[in-house]
């Protein structure tokens, strides 16, 4: 039996003690299988779980576990491993080769000494969401269509993982909505949504600065709503400037985690083509 390597423990973007989202990192997977893999971050009970395997020098395979499944990229946990490593082997860049493509990172500390991390998206895409589609998740959230935000239609974006994008116009029902989490399962797995469901709010103009407060919905396990999403942050960059054609460059904050008591921030740079960079800390459970 494979001897049980040794579990770091994150929690990335955290906006004050207590905050942010809570990830596994493996530093060396390298003789792990998939299904002691998936057991471990089972176990752990994370969001995320991510494993390092094969690697040379900065460059790394990486691999990323829910509770309940593989995902091809995870933002929070990315984040998580670029810390530990830079604190294992000193800040700079890495590159994470994932299964959703390959991901360039970069590390540094502030003057106080904390490290930080970004990581560059892979290539992102926007798409139509189906109507039949749209009024189903609409439904599942007890939303209708008058509820929503005029200036942000209905899309879904990919920047590692694809998530549907819906913007609540009103701060009130943002906060209110609620879902029954197996019925959003079903359509998630049947839409091959293995990251989250984005549900936003802007209060103010859609220009550079714009703070958007975001809930991130992920039933997984005892998971329904996650504090922090670093890929859903990067697809939202690209909803912001390839589907309403947001004048890029432009950078913006998310706000996340307010709705389950884990205040996150996530600072994002989008350029005017390519990936997009998402920006946070992470600190040791």
């Amino acid at each position: 039996m494979t001897d049980s390597p040794d579990i770091l423990q994150f929690s990335a973007f955290a906006a004050q003690p207590g905050g942010g989202n809570p990830a596994g990192v493996v530093l060396d997977a390298t003789s792990l299988t998939a299904a002691h893999m998936q057991r471990i971050a089972a176990e752990v009970g994370h969001p995320e779980s991510a494993f390092v395997g094969e690697r040379a020098g900065r460059r790394l395979a990486v691999r990323y576990f829910s509770p309940g499944a593989e995902v091809p990229f995870c933002g929070h946990a990315t984040i998580a491993t670029a810390v530990a490593l830079a604190e294992a082997e000193g800040e700079g860049a890495f590159v994470f080769d994932t299964a959703a493509g390959v991901v360039e990172v970069d590390t540094s500390r502030d003057a106080t000494g904390r490290l930080s991390a970004g990581f560059t998206s892979v290539e992102p895409y926007t798409s139509d969401l189906a109507p039949e589609v749209a009024d189903r998740l609409l439904t599942l959230l007890g939303l209708s269509r008058a509820d929503l935000d005029p200036r942000m239609p209905l899309a879904q974006a990919f920047a590692g993982n694809l998530h549907p994008v819906v913007a609540v116009a009103s701060s009130e029902r943002f906060d209110a909505f609620s879902f029954d989490p197996p019925l959003l399962r079903v359509l998630m797995d049947e839409q091959g949504w293995r990251g989250t469901v984005i549900v936003l709010h802007v209060d103010g103009d859609l220009a550079d600065g714009v703070v958007v407060e975001a809930r991130n919905l992920f039933p997984v396990g005892d998971i329904t709503e996650d504090p922090a999403t670093g890929s859903a942050a990067a697809s939202l960059g690209a909803y912001l400037r390839d589907r309403l054609g947001m004048p890029a460059p432009f950078a913006f904050t998310v706000r996340q985690g307010r709705h389950v008591s884990r205040p996150s921030v996530l600072e994002v740079e989008v350029p005017a083509g390519g990936g997009i960079t998402v920006r946070g800390t992470a600190v040791p459970l």
